[in-house]
């Protein structure tokens, strides 16, 4: 409600907030992340990032703007994106493909509007996909000519990740209503959430445990007013379900 949070803007009545994230597929941690209201178009976001040479940004269609794409293309770096439906393009080569695979069409293409080519002079890859799981026509944008078209499409999907990143942030680290309405107040708790989710990744990763994000959490959140050493704590051993003597004594309906 933009009258609770009028620094949120984004509709005449609605607020919203942003949580602009660049998600690390190799070990599901962010990166980089935005705050921001919810007026910012996600194409700006683009221009607070670093690129890394060699590395793949996969993003979806929002973040799609040829001149900021071609700018990671400068920097090495390799994206993959949907296309818009109004994109205007003109084929210079078509490579063979198994269409039994899903891949419908695998292109060298070049922009053919003035702005666009002037934003992205050079070639893109122009992959359309059949998602057989949904259904679903998929086509890509790419500046990566090697990897394989089913390669591509697969990268495409493990952009989901962050949205199964969200969704655990929001039902287990209690982000779904503020404390605060104040810019700050709100950021805060955006941040104190995410570094909580990050610390216990860390934790996760240096003590080599197979238990879940959420089992560690709720662990130290128990913990947190005693004097037990945090790998002790943590072990599997430790919180094994201790069966009572009698086994039937808390089965109180049988």
């Amino acid at each position: 409600c933009l009258s609770l949070f009028p620094w949120a803007k984004f509709r005449r009545a609605k607020g919203a907030v942003k949580l602009h994230t660049l998600l690390n597929l190799q070990g599901n941690i962010p990166e980089f992340i935005l705050i921001s209201d919810g007026k910012l178009h996600d194409v700006n976001v683009l221009d607070h990032l670093v690129p890394v040479p060699g590395a793949y940004y996969v993003m979806d269609r929002g973040y799609l703007d040829f001149e900021r794409l071609y700018a990671l293309h400068q920097a090495k770096s390799f994206f993959v994106t949907r296309s818009k439906r109004n994109f205007n393009f003109s084929r210079r080569y078509s490579h063979e493909v198994d269409k039994s695979t899903g891949v419908q069409c695998d292109q060298t293409v070049v922009l053919k509007t003035y702005y666009s080519a002037q934003g992205y002079p050079e070639p893109l890859r122009r992959i359309r996909y059949h998602d057989a799981e949904r259904d679903k026509r998929l086509v890509f944008l790419t500046n990566d000519f090697t990897l394989p078209a089913t390669t591509i499409a697969a990268l495409y999907k493990s952009r989901w990740r962050i949205e199964l990143f969200f969704k655990w942030i929001k039902q287990h680290l209690r982000i779904k209503v503020f404390y605060g309405t104040s810019e700050n107040a709100v950021k805060s708790q955006i941040w104190i959430a995410v570094s909580t989710y990050l610390l216990v990744a860390i934790v996760k990763k240096e003590l080599g445990l197979q238990l879940p994000l959420y089992t560690i959490l709720q662990i130290l959140s128990l913990i947190q007013f005693e004097k037990t050493p945090l790998i002790e704590a943590l072990s599997c051993e430790s919180y094994k379900i201790q069966q009572p003597d009698c086994p039937n004594q808390l089965l109180l309906f049988e």
